[in-house]
């Protein structure tokens, strides 16, 4: 019970530090949920179960790009730009695009509808992860409702010669909207990475690894920070992060760990170029 009490406070104040740097809205410190109750509701998606978005089940060739935007914080309508994200699908020719956190400002219906709403007019499959402002005031369960799981994997595949589908990309989507993954969580990814891997693995989550400004902008639990970093060694390609809304951009274990300033104020989003040769990645600007 002291264990548990004291796990409790540790986990109000962690929260309530990684909130405030990104945002002054005090309600959101005492009103955002644990992590755990967030990852009992993995694999489910009534966002992705819409017979108009089946995005589970992706198939294209080994050659491709796509879109990372991150802190966009729609709020009571304004998208700040982000309807114009199939302007930059188009441009390059992107398969698929990622929001990595804050979504939203709040976490309200209205907002997460809106969400949905551009997603649909993108094109291609535009995957969430959930940021602490996106579980502010109880919202929790609206993300649950029409999004659902906030950890998850999605495998794209091809052909082969043979006709036979076949892994050649993996994306991770990690839970860090309380500042910290957790060890289940943790022991997922690590569980996951240690089969079979197809060429190129990238990972995804809000809260950011390395920054240049203020340090509890990081993940809180400088273990946790070890052990992915353990976990994703020679396995992964990129860790893309958000958050601080600052670049900052370092390398450990043949794993590039990028971090990239908000959309909300800079319209600025990440171009990734997968090739049989390489991943590379570029900076550009609606």
């Amino acid at each position: 019970m002291v264990k548990k009490i004291y796990k409790t406070i540790l986990s109000v104040i962690f929260s309530a530090v990684f909130i405030f740097s990104c945002s002054n809205d005090f309600a959101g410190v005492v009103a955002s949920n644990d992590l755990d109750e967030r990852l009992i509701s993995k694999n489910d998606f009534p966002f992705f179960d819409d017979e108009s978005r089946n995005w589970r089940n992706v198939s294209f060739g080994n050659d491709y790009k796509f879109i990372i935007v991150t802190d966009t914080h729609m709020e009571d309508g304004a998208d700040f730009g982000l309807r114009r994200l199939p302007e930059a699908v188009n441009k390059h020719g992107a398969k698929f695009a990622v929001n990595i956190g804050d979504i939203t400002q709040h976490g309200t219906a209205h907002d997460v509808d809106m969400f949905i709403d551009i997603a649909d007019s993108l094109g291609v499959p535009f995957y969430p992860t959930i940021g602490n402002h996106d579980i502010y005031f109880g919202t929790w369960p609206v993300w649950r409702d029409k999004i659902g799981s906030t950890n998850y994997r999605i495998d794209i595949t091809e052909k082969d010669e043979e006709e036979n589908e076949k892994i050649h990309t993996s994306l991770f989507f990690l839970d860090s909207a309380n500042a910290f993954l957790g060890r289940k969580q943790l022991d997922w990814l690590e569980f996951e990475l240690k089969k079979e891997l197809p060429a190129n693995v990238f990972v995804f989550t809000h809260a950011a690894f390395f920054t240049t400004g203020i340090k509890m902008q990081q993940l809180t639990d400088t273990r946790e920070r070890a052990r992915v970093a353990h976990i994703l060694k020679n396995k992964a390609d990129i860790m893309f992060m958000g958050h601080s809304h600052q670049r900052a951009i370092n390398e450990a274990g043949n794993v590039r760990y990028v971090t990239f300033e908000d959309f909300k104020t800079t319209g600025i989003y990440i171009v990734v170029d997968v090739k049989p040769t390489g991943v590379t990645y570029t900076f550009d600007k609606l």
